[in-house]
């Protein structure tokens, strides 16, 4: 007897038989179902990941936490950096985790850190931005690097992949031609007769 039944009362007594086996191996194939679901929908999920791997001696961005009245590493409001860094890693903690080498003003700063972080050519470079006296700057569309089209029920929408000026190829966008012929008118080639000419600066 099971020390639950001791306990409460005696169960219900199961008599080996064809029943219990055919119930037996249709538990199995629906575990094997389930498994089967399992492998494809992490198939489909894989397709959009990609390996997120360091090595020791790599320097990576660490991630400033989003979360309202937590401000760590000593960077405060909505116009701070997102990422702070670079910082060196010295050394793979299991799978998942890595140490850093923080400087000594993040003493009090756990060095070790989830493996999400991101390396210095993923992260924008301010620098590169001129700031005018009045906190302000300019930025206007320099050269397309690529257009596509997309259709919709009524019509056909032109897009282009614009390099803005302060900015990298890297950091280009992708923008209706509406927006640009209102925003910035003449940086697109003309048109005759609703059809543009393929005279785009590439």
């Amino acid at each position: 007897m099971a020390p639950f039944e001791a306990l409460y009362e005696p169960g219900e007594r199961v008599t080996f038989g064809p029943d219990l086996v055919t119930q037996a191996e249709e538990q199995v194939k629906f575990i094997h179902s389930l498994k089967r679901a399992q492998s494809r929908q992490k198939s489909y999920s894989d397709k959009m990941r990609r390996p997120l791997a360091f090595e020791e001696g790599d320097h990576v961005y660490l991630r400033v936490s989003p979360m309202k009245g937590v401000h760590r590493f000593g960077v405060k409001g909505k116009l701070a950096p997102r990422y702070v860094g670079p910082f060196k890693i010295t050394e793979r903690c299991g799978s998942v985790a890595y140490r850093l080498e923080l400087p000594p003003h993040l003493a009090a700063v756990h060095d070790v850190f989830h493996k999400c972080l991101r390396v210095p050519e993923e992260v924008i470079d301010t620098s590169q931005i001129q700031i005018e006296p009045g906190l302000t700057y300019e930025e206007h569309p320099i050269k397309i690097l690529d257009q596509k089209q997309r259709a919709t029920r009524r019509r056909a929408i032109n897009f282009y992949k614009v390099q803005w000026s302060n900015h990298s190829e890297e950091e280009a966008t992708w923008e209706q031609e509406e927006f640009l012929q209102t925003k910035y008118p003449g940086f697109l080639p003309s048109t005759t007769n609703g059809v543009r000419h393929n005279s785009l600066k590439f």
